[in-house]
């Protein structure tokens, strides 16, 4: 009899254990976040680029026509306007992240943005050891991670005080890699040659992640590759491709969007394994390909022209886009209404795209995990969610 009891005192026990274990799994994925902390390349770069350079050889985002839909003037940003990064600060009702690069005030209220175009997750010196030259910045993914832990002491009351912050904190991991790619691709590296990088490119995303756990970051967004092969500038690199090499239904170059498929395949894994050594933490995938390749496989449904392939700013053949000339450079167009558009310049995406990508990210539909916002006092996300205009 009384194995019996403690048979069912012990099973009870158990369950009562297991559930409290799933709550609070459950309750720590979800937070309100009192801040963003950004790395990555020209995708999330809210103006380090354009602080950094020469004043008398200022970026083209330091011109019209970039910033014409929102921010009037230009703020650095490598759009017609506001950014996925951008997107996201509005919906969680913090403050647009400033660049860290020129700021005057820099602190965890404001959010922090090391986010540089032109950036590598892989260090310039290992690059230019491989004979692939990046010519645009010195800032790679550790260069930045480096910054942010020199001044981070400079930004709280103690060690303690910094966890907390940084645990409250959205940490947005990019994008990065692409510029590692970018780069022997318009050299002419063969996909091969360039695949090699890859696990590599993963190796330092991942490495970041850890160290920003070890300094108390609990939520990160992890976004991954693009489908290169439907941008306005690799189509024109590989314009001489057969007819054959381009998917029919949308004009993209199936093999370029393979590629982007892997690094995000290989990402993926990682990011899985992360999660199981840190429980105590969410890492959440982005997934800025599909989010993004939906529309070109159905742009009219989303809003934009029918193949939209061409870049809305920019000069010359099919797409829109000529290799040194272009937007910003004098003497390039610009479309009249970019919210038509999914490119922008051939490199990068119009507001509206971002806008589009965001909300689906947001919502769950191309996170994963989907966020949790039952703790976070406002509406979940859904698909008819407007930002402000």
């Amino acid at each position: 009899m009384a194995s019996s009891l403690e048979k069912l005192i012990s099973s009870f026990l158990l369950v009562l254990y297991s559930t409290t274990i799933i709550v609070a799994s459950s309750e720590s994925r979800c937070r309100r976040f009192k801040s963003i902390i950004s790395f990555g390349d020209s995708i999330a770069d809210t103006g380090n680029y354009l602080h950094l350079s020469d004043v008398n050889h200022l970026p083209q985002s330091a011109f019209l026509p970039y910033g014409e839909s929102f921010f009037h003037p230009p703020s650095g940003r490598y759009s017609d306007g506001r950014l996925i990064i951008d997107f996201i600060a509005e919906f969680l009702g913090l403050p647009y992240v400033p660049s860290y690069f020129g700021s005057q005030n820099v602190s965890f209220d404001q959010g922090i943005n090391f986010a540089v175009y032109g950036a590598t997750a892989l260090d310039r010196v290992f690059l230019v050891g491989k004979g692939i030259e990046s010519d645009f910045t010195n800032v790679s993914l550790s260069v930045q991670l480096n910054i942010f832990k020199q001044i981070l002491p400079n930004l709280c009351t103690s060690s303690s005080h910094c966890r907390e912050m940084l645990g409250d904190s959205l940490i947005l991991m990019g994008e990065i890699g692409v510029n590692d790619y970018n780069y022997p691709f318009f050299e002419g590296k063969s996909i091969n040659e360039i695949k090699q990088l890859v696990p590599l490119v993963i190796k330092a995303i991942s490495s970041a992640i850890v160290d920003l756990i070890d300094l108390g970051g609990k939520t990160f967004l992890v976004p991954g590759n693009f489908p290169l092969g439907c941008y306005p500038a690799y189509l024109t690199l590989f314009q001489t491709a057969a007819e054959e090499d381009h998917d029919p239904f949308t004009g993209c170059i199936p093999r370029l969007n393979e590629f982007g498929e892997y690094h995000n395949e290989q990402l993926k894994t990682e990011l899985k394994r992360l999660q199981e050594l840190y429980d105590h933490v969410n890492i959440i995938y982005a997934d800025y390909y599909n989010s993004l390749f939906r529309l070109y496989q159905e742009p009219v449904k989303y809003g934009f022209k029918n193949r939209p392939l061409a870049a809305c700013c920019g000069v010359g053949g099919q797409y829109n886009f000529t290799i040194g000339k272009e937007c910003g450079h004098r003497g390039v167009s610009c479309c009249q209404n970019p919210s038509e558009y999914v490119n922008w310049d051939g490199y990068h995406l119009t507001e509206a795209t971002h806008q589009k990508m965001a909300q689906v990210i947001l919502n769950g539909t191309y996170a994963s995990p989907a966020f949790d916002w039952s703790c976070s006092g406002s509406e979940s996300v859904d698909k008819e969610y407007s930002f402000s205009s």
